[in-house]
C-alpha cells in the first residue's frame, strides 16, 4: 500500500487498504478534451452513447454532430476563448453544444436551467456570451433576461440557437439541428493546450451571488483518469444515469466526462428527478451505474414506488452534495445488494477527490482521498491538526480551476498555490477515512465545544419518522448559541420534540442535542439539493428578537397536515 501521511497531521495521500493505482500520464500539447473524447470512440460508431426522451444518439452520429456544430459557431463568427452560454434541459443535444464549443476552442458556459431571468442576465453581462445555446423551453426567460441585461447596460449576445424547437422560431433565433444540417464537420479541433481555457461553471450559489469557475481543457480528463476508470471501475458495458443533471460539476462528469471516457451508454432525462422518474428509467434502460445524491436516495427509500432489488440492474451507486448519512446507506444496500459510493467533490475541483472504493465502504465516512489528491486539515491560523480533530479542508490535485472570472480576492481566498481551500471542515479518524462535519460556515460552538450539525442530522434521520433534518445555531438572550433542529417527517407518521431530543441524547453525547425543534413541511435547498442553512439563519434573524420557544406568526405558515412550512423557502 502506497502511504505517505505524518504522525501529527492530518496530510495524506493514503490510499484504501490494498490499493496502489498506476501513474497517470499528464496530457501534453496540443491537448483538446472533445477531441480526446471523440478519438477514444472513433471505433464505437454504432454503440449507443446517448438515449434521452427523444430517442437515441449513436458514438458515430455524436462525433459527426459535435464535429459540424464546432464549424457552425465559427461560421457565426463566434472566435476562440470567446464564451456561449450552455442553457438547455438534459438532452442529447447538451453534449453535442457543449463539446462541439470545445472542439472549435470555444469556451461553454453550462448554467442551472433552474434560476430566474435575473440570475441569467447578470450571468450574460458576466461571461460576455456571444452566443447561448437553449432549450425551446427555456426561451421565454431567456428572453426576459436579455431585455433586463439591456436595460442595465447591455450584453454581447449576437446569436440565440435554440435545442429541440417545434413549430415557428421567434425572429432572430436559430434552430439548433437547421445549423448543424448546413455546416460540413470541422476537420480538426483546436490546438488548444492542457491549460488553456475549456469551459466554465457556476457555482451553485448556496453563499451569496454565483461564481464563474474557469476549468482547463485537461481538468475532465484528470478526473476521468484518477477517479472514473480506477475507483468507480467504469466500463463501456456500463448505462450510466444521473440525477444530478449536466450542468452541475458532479452531473458533468457522471453524464459526460466518465462514460465516455470508456465509452458507455448514459441516460439522460429533462424532467425533475423524483423518485418515481428515476424508477422508470432504472427499469426502462436497465441502468447499471447510478449517480444520486443523500436528499434523493432518503426519498427513494421512502416512496411506495420503491422497486423490488430484483427488478433493477443496479451493480454501483454514488453519492456526493452532501454526507451520507450511514443509516441510508445501510438501508439502501440492505435492499438492493448495491453498495453507495459516497465521495465529495466540488465545483471548484470539478468532481470526487475524497470518497469510499466499492467492496470497501465504510458508511458514515467520505472514505480515503482520490489518488493523485492530497488532502490536509488546518487549524484556523492554517496549522495542521491531528487525528480526531476538526479542521479545514484543503485539497492538492491536477483538477482545480484556474480562477472565478473577475473576482481576484475570492480568488486568492480559495486558490492558495498549488492548494484549493474547500469551505468544509473534516476529521481525519486512525485508519485513514474521513468524516464530514459540516461546511465551515455551519459549524456550531455550543458551550465553547464545536459541533458538526451534519452530526446531529444524521443522528435525528436514524429515526424511523424522520426524512430530513438540517441544524443550525442561533443566539438566545443572553447571547450564546444554542441548536436548532428543522425536521421534514416522513409522510403518514408523527413525532413530537421531546421523543427526538431524547432520541437524539442516547446517541450522542448531550451536549449535542438538538435545545429547539422545529417540524417542517420542506427544507430550503440549491438545485443541486444541498440544505441551504444560510437561509435557516436568515430566517431566525428576521423573527427576533424572539424569545426562544416562542411562536411568531409573521414568518411561519401552517400546512394542511399542521405542520409548520417555513413562508418564503419552498
Amino acid at each position: 500500500m502506497a502511504a505517505a501521511t505524518t504522525t501529527t497531521a492530518t496530510t495524506t495521500t493514503a490510499n484504501a487498504p490494498g490499493y496502489d493505482p498506476p501513474p497517470v500520464a499528464a496530457p501534453t500539447t496540443p491537448f483538446n478534451f472533445a477531441q480526446h473524447l471523440l478519438e477514444a470512440n472513433v471505433h464505437r460508431g454504432d454503440k449507443i452513447a446517448y438515449i434521452d426522451d427523444h430517442g437515441q444518439l449513436r458514438y458515430g452520429q455524436l462525433a459527426e454532430r459535435v464535429r459540424r456544430f464546432a464549424s457552425a459557431l465559427q461560421t457565426l463568427g463566434v472566435r476562440r476563448e470567446e464564451r456561449v452560454l450552455l442553457l438547455m434541459h438534459d438532452c442529447s443535444d447538451w453534449p453535442v453544444c457543449f463539446l462541439g464549443a470545445i472542439y472549435a476552442g470555444i469556451v461553454p458556459v453550462a448554467v442551472n436551467t433552474l434560476l430566474t431571468a435575473d440570475d441569467y442576465a447578470y450571468m450574460l453581462q458576466h461571461s460576455r456570451a456571444r452566443a447561448a445555446l437553449v432549450s425551446a423551453g427555456l426561451l421565454p426567460v431567456l428572453e426576459q433576461a436579455m431585455a433586463k441585461a439591456t436595460a442595465e447596460g447591455g450584453h454581447e449576445l449576437d446569436h440565440v440557437i435554440v435545442s429541440r424547437s417545434e413549430g415557428a422560431l421567434p425572429a432572430g433565433t436559430i434552430s439548433l439541428d437547421a445549423l448543424i444540417a448546413e455546416h460540413a464537420p470541422q476537420p480538426a479541433a483546436a490546438a488548444t493546450g492542457p491549460d488553456d481555457p475549456g469551459f466554465w461553471l457556476y457555482s451553485s450559489g448556496s453563499t451569496g451571488r454565483p461564481k464563474g469557475v474557469l476549468h482547463s481543457q485537461a481538468n475532465p480528463y484528470w478526473t476521468a483518469e484518477l477517479y472514473a476508470k480506477p475507483i468507480l471501475g467504469l466500463t463501456e458495458d456500463d448505462i450510466c444515469f444521473s440525477a444530478a443533471k449536466l450542468y452541475f460539476a458532479y452531473g458533468l462528469g457522471n453524464g459526460l466526462t466518465f462514460p465516455l471516457s470508456v465509452g458507455a451508454t448514459v441516460v439522460l432525462m429533462a424532467e425533475r428527478p423524483t423518485p418515481e422518474a428515476i424508477f422508470r428509467r432504472w427499469l426502462d434502460h436497465r441502468a447499471t451505474v447510478f449517480f444520486g445524491a443523500p436528499t434523493g436516495y432518503a426519498g427513494m427509500l421512502a416512496s411506495a414506488a420503491l422497486p423490488a432489488r430484483e427488478q433493477v440492474a443496479l451493480r454501483l451507486c454514488s453519492s456526493a452534495g452532501e454526507a451520507l448519512p450511514a443509516e441510508l446507506g445501510q438501508r439502501f444496500t440492505a435492499h438492493f445488494g448495491c453498495e453507495i459510493i459516497d465521495g465529495i467533490g466540488s465545483t471548484e475541483m470539478l468532481h470526487i477527490y475524497l470518497s469510499n472504493r466499492p467492496g470497501q465502504v465504510r458508511y458514515g465516512t467520505t472514505g480515503w482521498p482520490v489518488p493523485g489528491y492530497t488532502i490536509e486539515l488546518r487549524d484556523e491560523e492554517g496549522r495542521p491538526v491531528p487525528d480526531g480533530e476538526v479542521g479545514d479542508l484543503y485539497i492538492q490535485g491536477p483538477s482545480s480551476a484556474l480562477m472565478y472570472w473577475g473576482n481576484r480576492d475570492k480568488s486568492r481566498e480559495t486558490f492558495q498555490g498549488s492548494w484549493t481551500k474547500s469551505g468544509d471542515k473534516y476529521v481525519r479518524n486512525p485508519d485513514g477515512t474521513y468524516c464530514y462535519a459540516g461546511r465551515s460556515d455551519d459549524m456550531l460552538k455550543v458551550s465553547g465545544i464545536y459541533v458538526s450539525p451534519f452530526e446531529v442530522e444524521a443522528t435525528l434521520m436514524q429515526h424511523p419518522a424522520v426524512l430530513e433534518a438540517a441544524v443550525i445555531g442561533i443566539n438566545d438572550a443572553q447571547g450564546l448559541t444554542r441548536s436548532k433542529a428543522f425536521v421534514v417527517l416522513k409522510p403518514g407518521t408523527q413525532c413530537v420534540e421531546a421523543e427526538l431530543k431524547a432520541f437524539v441524547k442516547e446517541r450522542l453525547a448531550p451536549y449535542k442535542y438538538p435545545r429547539l425543534i422545529e417540524f417542517v413541511d420542506s427544507l430550503p435547498k440549491t438545485a443541486t439539493g444541498k440544505i441551504q442553512r444560510f437561509r435557516l439563519r436568515e430566517r431566525e434573524r428576521e423573527l427576533q428578537p424572539v424569545e426562544c420557544g416562542k411562536d411568531v406568526a409573521s414568518n411561519v405558515l401552517l400546512s394542511p397536515n399542521g405542520q409548520l412550512a417555513l413562508a418564503g423557502l419552498q
